[in-house]
């Protein structure tokens, strides 16, 4: 039964409750592809796991046994090939069933799922590919010539299948895996052994891999449970336009269905439409979203069709604002919730408004589970009521590993038994969470989280540039636009270059990070130090 999964006591008198019964229930031995995927496929095969819709609408239904045999098939090839426990297996691929398949076959040999997104372009996936040292890329026909246009400056990758028809020295999978055994393969791992790293949006420097294991999944669960209103239940079924590449769209919905027996719509449409959504939700009953605060405003400017029956959505990122609460409650009949957390530390607080109300603009309170304060500098909790940083204790298995190759970023990443999170935040007498700003110079834009670095280095490295600075600027819809403030070299036309720049971005990095304006300056606020002060470039806007 569905409800043997779940975490929480399904009698909690309230929050306080739930935090003082919650107890962690990590086994000795956990593989994330045994609990999503083996574990359904044996013991009801024919459950049905994921609904994939293509872009014309035509739905394909996967069922646990699907998933489990084309996972096992992966997993020999990517075995026969010389992929083994702890090598790096890369998945550049678009939301949708094969990216499952990847997941499931990497674990089963205990290597490392490196999820990245396709909307890369070179640059972005090089730098992740080198500094991974990824031994196979798993990708498809559209995002194929990509990769190709690496191989040479990425010797360390022995194997590139690819999801269509393919020529040597590529691997048509569905060929390969044809001939290939769907026999049992599962590797003996434990909690603690990696299973996933994913990349964060570098600040001060290059993007850092955020390598997680395997418990990672049973860290997720408690919030999962409440934001969804005590998911799973009967009729239940999960959504979220967000790519599976980021832990949002992978751990805030995807694997937590599949976890859950919870059955799974896939589709990645080329760009959010709020009346194309809403069909999708009606047409194959969706229940359950994970939405960006962007994709929420864009559906409250759409009329809701008949046939949409949300029972829950949740939300992140920032504050949704009693304007968007209010239309969740008029025009869809349900209370959204809000959660917290990042790439090396997802879902710690959370709201549940089923349980109790919760004002508008805070994040809510920690997650039964997880320790979460406001910590000053010394890294001691701060008073009720007073800002400093947020930050999670030592000991939650949602918690990361490392960062990848980066001791010394893991180690500033702690002070004592907290994990600074980086963000600014209050939290009062009764436990509730509060944003007030980030520390550091993350853009959240349209839902994603955008570190400015790769923008200023792509945008540096254009020989009419000096140099530049990346920033996020308010927008009513997308949170923020990515303003780049540019210094020129002497000669240079800004205007004519304005597009050029632009392009260079999108296309060598990805279209979600692109400047949307480029603003020229005769110089950039720089500390003694030499550092960009980019909250002075905020603060004086465009």
């Amino acid at each position: 039964m569905v409800s043997d999964r779940t975490v929480l006591p399904a009698d909690g008198a309230g929050w306080n409750d739930l935090r003082a019964r919650f107890r962690w229930q990590i086994p000795t031995r956990f593989n994330i592809a045994e609990r999503c995927c083996d574990s359904w496929a044996e013991s009801e095969p024919d459950r049905l796991a994921v609904i994939d819709v293509a872009a014309d609408g035509t739905a394909r239904e996967w069922r646990y046994i699907d998933l489990y045999r084309a996972a096992n098939r992966l997993a020999r090839v990517l075995q026969a090939r010389g992929v083994t426990a702890g090598d790096r297996v890369a998945i550049l691929l678009p939301q949708g069933p094969d990216v499952l398949i990847a997941h499931f076959a990497a674990y089963k040999l205990g290597a490392i799922a490196l999820p990245l997104f396709t909307l890369f372009g070179e640059d972005a996936l090089r730098f992740r590919l080198e500094d991974s040292g990824a031994a196979a890329i798993i990708t498809d026909p559209a995002n194929l010539p990509k990769v190709e246009a690496l191989t040479a400056v990425l010797p360390g990758v022995s194997t590139i299948g690819v999801t269509g028809a393919a020529q040597a020295p590529f691997l048509d999978l569905p060929v390969e895996t044809a001939r290939a055994s769907d026999s049992p393969i599962r590797a003996e791992t434990g909690p603690d052994d990696p299973a996933v790293m994913i990349y964060t949006s570098g600040t001060t420097g290059s993007p850092k891999g955020a390598l997680h294991a395997h418990r990672f999944l049973l860290g997720h669960l408690p919030s999962i449970e409440l934001h969804h209103e005590w998911f799973p239940s009967p009729g239940d079924r999960g959504w979220t336009p967000a790519d599976w590449a980021w832990i949002g769209g992978l751990m805030d919905m995807a694997l937590p269905c599949l976890h859950y027996g919870v059955p799974l719509v896939s589709h990645r449409a080329a760009k959010f439409d709020p009346d194309e959504a809403y069909a999708l939700i009606a047409r194959h009953a969706v229940r359950n979203l994970f939405l960006p605060p962007t994709a929420l405003r864009l559906m409250r400017q759409a009329s809701v069709p008949a046939g949409v029956d949300i029972r829950s959505i949740g939300s992140g990122g920032e504050s949704l604002g009693p304007e968007l609460l209010d239309w969740g409650e008029t025009a869809l009949g349900l209370k959204m919730n809000e959660f917290y957390g990042q790439t090396e530390c997802n879902l710690v607080v959370s709201t549940s408004r089923g349980i109790e109300d919760t004002p508008p603009g805070a994040m809510g309170r920690a997650v039964p589970g997880h320790d979460v304060a406001v910590i000053d500098a010394d890294g001691e909790p701060a008073p009720a009521g007073e800002s400093g940083e947020i930050a999670v204790r030592r000991g939650t298995p949602v918690m990361f590993l490392r960062y990848w190759n980066q001791p010394e970023k893991t180690e500033e990443k702690f002070t004592g038994e907290w994990m600074r999170t980086g963000d600014l935040g209050t939290c009062d007498e009764g436990g509730t969470f509060r944003f007030v700003a980030r520390d550091d110079d993350v853009i959240t834009s349209s839902g994603y989280r955008i570190g400015p670095t790769e923008i200023e280095s792509c945008l540096a490295g254009h020989p009419q540039v000096v140099m530049a600075a990346a920033v996020g600027l308010p927008d009513p819809v997308r949170t923020e636009v990515v303003t780049a403030f540019v210094v020129f070299r002497d000669g240079a036309d800004p205007a004519a270059l304005e597009k050029e720049l632009i392009d260079r971005v999108r296309t060598r990095i990805s279209p979600h990070v692109a400047p949307r304006r480029i603003v020229p300056v005769p110089s950039l606020p720089m500390t003694a130090t030499g550092k960009i002060m980019r909250r002075t470039l905020r603060e004086r806007g465009a």
